[in-house]
């Protein structure tokens, strides 16, 4: 039987889980802290990538034929991670569904923070460089596709649960305040550094027995099952396309 981390019995995997934990297996042993910086760099965009990839695949299966990227000779030629034309330029997207007919309709930006910083031994040095780098991909997009939802999927090491002192809270507590402002806009007329939802993901990264849980940022405090963090945004798709779109039971199919 497997057993969560609070060792309660685990419930049955979900499709976007099992991909998601192989997408971690997939990169190997996660390097040690100490390890040079490029192999840590290293690492961390080829998680970056092996999320992406699952994260699209799961946005096919759910009726977004054309969301990219796509694995080896899945979809054409478009591997890669796309770029857009934005408000204040061109900005390259980790994950988008593009049509011809609606432009941008939605986009997930996946970042990590994985290693502890070798002075502070906490996760928290790259938190302010991380939410200036998804506030500046918000604004740019928003500006100029005001109806698009956007999603950003910030991963830290587990670790940073457990990164505090008796002078400092955790790094994934810190979070929080830094970062709720930035989710949780309902209306294409809203904050263009607004994301429609923003989930912090705590990742074990041990290769053998990996492990993933979401939580909305506004709200560290409920995990949120990875199943519903799809079908919340397919919700919003059907929402804000509605002429098109209809989101039901998970599903986006047209109207």
């Amino acid at each position: 039987m497997t057993l969560q981390h609070d060792g309660r019995p685990a419930a049955v995997a979900s499709r976007i889980e099992t991909a998601l934990l192989g997408a971690i297996r997939s990169c190997g042993q996660k390097p040690a802290d100490d390890t040079p910086q490029a192999t840590k760099k290293n690492y961390n965009e080829k998680l970056s990538a092996a999320v992406a990839l699952v994260v699209a695949q799961e946005l096919r299966d759910r009726g977004m034929s054309e969301a990219r990227p796509s694995g080896p000779g899945e979809v054409g030629a478009s591997g890669a991670e796309r770029r857009l034309a934005g408000g204040i330029g061109a900005k390259k997207v980790d994950v988008t569904w593009a049509t011809e007919e609606s432009g941008l309709l939605l986009a997930v930006s996946v970042k990590t923070i994985l290693f502890r910083d070798s002075t502070t031994r906490n996760y928290q040095k790259n938190l302010t460089n991380r939410r200036a780098d998804l506030l500046n991909e918000a604004v740019t997009l928003h500006r100029r596709f005001p109806y698009a939802v956007l999603s950003a999927f910030l991963i830290f090491d587990a670790g940073a649960e457990n990164d505090d002192t008796s002078r400092r809270k955790s790094t994934f507590e810190n979070a929080g305040p830094r970062l709720r402002l930035f989710t949780g806009r309902r209306d294409p007329s809203g904050r263009d550094e607004q994301y429609e939802k923003f989930y912090v993901l705590l990742a074990d990264l041990n290769v053998f027995q990996p492990s993933l849980r979401a939580y909305e940022v506004n709200d560290l405090t409920t995990q949120v099952p990875l199943d519903t963090v799809f079908e919340d945004l397919v919700t919003l798709l059907g929402e804000r396309n509605f002429d098109l779109y209809e989101g039901m039971d998970g599903q986006v199919r047209k109207t």
